[in-house]
């Protein structure tokens, strides 16, 4: 395996555990976002981080921490982040207009060699491939929430990605603890989120047209299933700002409609979920 420096492209709830999980496996990683505020919040994810892996990880000792964070850099200039990566993985908005306007610029930045991936859950890596002007260096690698634990990296290419491209990121994805899902065709959703996302909607359903609360809700399921978590815990681990922009994108009128409550009930008012400590639930929660 070729891949020995990673640039993760944005340090919300996904591009920092990307970022943290890498540097522990022992790789030098760049974490770059668009300013010294980010960085500063990104840095206290990464505070955050290292006491959930203390906690969730048997065998997991202060020393590791200590590593990962001494392989882990930040950067608010592209060209600066991108000049040594062997592997870029974006984890921006899942906004595609954004994304192709971040790969455009990430080719200029980027030597030549460098594969880039993308982390997004709901688009096709298609849908991206020629604003990237390297395709056959393209494909996406998606990863679960929590992925410490929940250690699953789905990988999808477009039907350009070169084969050696697809078996190096299946090797980095293995070399950082993840399980690789090889995912054969391009598929909305890949495979986690094929699941993930109708249960989501449902549950969102439920809530927006009155039928139950978010809490009666999260109850049912973990009681009548064994489920360690509901649907809104889910939500608040994801990112209420995620789950927004994913709603806002449905045709569906109830989807709509939670997106607006979403959006004027918990995201204007600060709650964005677990990151920020409040959303549908209160964190630490007893």
């Amino acid at each position: 395996m070729t891949i020995k420096t990673v640039t993760v492209l944005g340090t919300g709830v996904l591009g920092a555990q990307i970022a943290f999980q890498t540097a522990y496996h022992g790789f030098q990683v760049t974490a770059y976002d668009l300013g010294d505020e980010q960085i500063a919040k990104a840095k206290k994810t990464m505070d955050w981080l290292a006491a959930r892996y203390l906690a969730d990880l048997p065998g997991a000792t202060q020393a590791d921490i200590d590593t990962a964070f001494a392989n882990l850099s930040y950067a608010t200039d592209l060209t600066e982040a991108a000049k040594d990566a062997d592997l870029v993985i974006e984890a921006v908005p899942e906004a595609i207009e954004l994304k192709k306007k971040v790969y455009a610029a990430l080719n200029e930045a980027a030597p030549a060699k460098t594969i880039f991936a993308s982390n997004s859950s709901t688009l096709l890596p298609s849908a991206m491939a020629e604003a990237t002007g390297r395709p056959a260096q393209f494909t996406s690698l998606h990863f679960a929430n929590e992925i410490w634990t929940h250690n699953i990296a789905e990988i999808m290419d477009h039907p350009g990605t070169d084969p050696k491209v697809h078996a190096e990121v299946v090797a980095f994805a293995r070399a950082i603890g993840m399980e690789p899902i090889e995912v054969l065709k391009e598929q909305p959703g890949y495979v986690l989120n094929s699941l993930l996302v109708p249960f989501l909607r449902a549950a969102a359903g439920l809530f927006t047209n009155g039928i139950a609360s978010p809490a009666d809700i999260d109850k049912t399921w973990r009681i009548a299933t064994g489920a360690p978590k509901g649907p809104f815990e889910i939500y608040d681990i994801v990112g209420l700002t995620t789950a927004y922009n994913i709603s806002l994108m449905s045709q569906d009128d109830t989807q709509l409609k939670f997106a607006a409550r979403l959006k004027e009930d918990y995201i204007d008012k600060g709650k964005l979920g677990v990151a920020t400590g409040e959303g549908f639930y209160k964190y630490p929660r007893d």
